[in-house]
């Protein structure tokens, strides 16, 4: 089981509410099964502003995604998941590209490798320019 942490006043705003009021387990599930990700299997719950995914998927990318396209949820501080490994998962700061994290995580002239995280972040980010502090990213192995 895994507890990760995100940033409760960044994310998409689904649903009525704001921060103070996280969306509905059923708006989440909602949420989550929009991008296709193959987590019809995954049931959500919320406990204040704490996700808690539970379920099957496919492989451990499928899970991955789910937790990082719930966490960046307005109102969303915590996802907490069953997982066979801990997924990498990165935190952007003010500052970043995916170029400059690609840098950091796969090592020094592999920035060119932005475009893995990119396409391991999907349907959740629609433009490799358009990140945002505070959200959280699946960093895959290269």
């Amino acid at each position: 089981m895994g507890l990760f942490d995100f940033v409760k006043a960044a994310g998409k705003a689904i649903g009525i509410g704001d921060e103070d009021t996280p969306p509905s387990a059923e708006e989440l599930k909602k949420e989550l099964d929009s991008y296709g990700l193959g987590t019809e299997k995954i049931d959500v719950e919320v406990d204040g502003d704490k996700a808690i995914l539970k379920g099957d998927v496919a492989d451990q990318s499928i899970l991955e995604k789910a937790i990082v396209a719930v966490g960046n949820t307005l109102g969303i501080s915590k996802v907490e998941a069953k997982v066979a490994s801990e997924p990498g998962l990165y935190t952007v700061k003010k500052g970043d590209s995916l170029w400059k994290i690609a840098e950091q995580h796969y090592g020094k002239g592999k920035g060119n490798e932005y475009n893995t995280i990119f396409e391991a972040n999907k349907p959740m980010l629609k433009d490799p320019d358009e990140i945002y502090p505070g959200q959280v990213l699946r960093i895959p192995p290269v």
